[in-house]
């Protein structure tokens, strides 16, 4: 994506308190984009250029744009998220104009909130003064969350990192931090993604003596 259409997308983002739709490759496309420019930037003979100079530049604001619009979707997203925990309204559109790796973001924090919350505030005390009904439902929503964060320990695959990459946050909503051959453990859908680009190496118990 060109830069221009980039910032016109920030600024339209920017605009409006929704989430609005944006390309679903728009972070792949855009660093593929980022990759041509470096290579430029890095087989220059002459590293002092002007050309070179604006090509540091463009770098440098496509990766600036990019970073801006990730923070100001993640905002969005929090507050979706917290809207959604407390059992309020939110617009299913918004919901399909999340891009994958966006909705799992937000799918982690409704739980990480949930879980929080119902350690902090037991639902023996959350349902002090509560209708019958709604006291009950909020038990159920409890322990399900308790059976989902099961599951999701019971789902994680050993793996080890074959490149640095930025800090993320887990569908177990826990934030992780990578680095050149690490070995971790992560949840089996985020190993998944990262196994398809190659930033991991999933290992299976006989790879171990």
């Amino acid at each position: 994506m060109q830069l221009d259409e980039l910032r016109s997308l920030l600024l339209s983002e920017r605009e409006t308190g929704r989430l609005l739709a944006i390309p679903r490759n728009i972070f792949e496309t855009t660093d593929q984009d980022l990759a041509s420019l470096l290579d430029d930037v890095y087989g220059t003979e002459d590293p002092f250029s002007d050309r070179i100079r604006v090509l540091v530049e463009r770098v440098s604001s496509v990766r600036e744009t990019l970073h801006d619009l990730f923070i100001l979707r993640s905002q969005k997203i929090l507050t979706l998220a917290r809207t959604q925990e407390e059992g309020q309204y939110i617009d299913r559109d918004e919901l399909k104009r999340m891009l994958p790796e966006e909705k799992e973001m937000f799918d982690a924090i409704v739980l990480a909130i949930g879980h929080a919350r119902c350690r902090l505030i037991p639902p023996a005390v959350s349902r002090a003064g509560m209708p019958r009904a709604a006291a009950e439902q909020e038990a159920e929503r409890c322990a399900g969350i308790s059976a989902t964060e099961e599951k999701a320990v019971a789902e994680i695959s050993l793996s080890r990192v074959l490149s640095d990459m930025e800090p993320f946050m887990g569908v177990d909503g826990r934030i992780y931090h990578l680095r050149h051959e690490d070995i971790v453990t992560l949840p089996s859908r985020n190993a998944e993604v990262l196994c398809d680009r190659n930033i991991i190496l999933t290992l299976k118990p006989s790879s171990f003596p």
